[in-house]
């Protein structure tokens, strides 16, 4: 009987804080975008070559930007949510 009491009256941990999440999302909205900027630039015929694959949003931009979004996945699961 106790044992469900007990059961009733604990609240769920849960393992990241609010602050955690929030920059979970802001690191997976900036690997989304950077995966959208490096798509695209191919051309319909394989006979003509499109110069755009070589474009400096897709050489350079986009895959920095997918690092700095990992870079902030990491820096959200090390934060800790009760520091002050």
């Amino acid at each position: 009987m106790g044992e469900k009491k007990q059961r009733e009256n604990t609240k769920p941990v849960f393992v990241f804080g609010k602050k955690n999440y929030k920059f979970m999302f802001i690191g997976l909205a900036c690997i989304a975008l950077g995966f959208i900027l490096m798509a695209g630039g191919g051309s319909d015929d394989p006979n003509v070559f499109n110069p755009d694959i070589f474009h400096w949003r897709r050489i350079r931009l986009a895959p920095a930007l997918i690092l700095f979004g990992f870079g902030i996945q990491v820096y959200a699961i090390l934060l800790n949510p009760n520091k002050k």
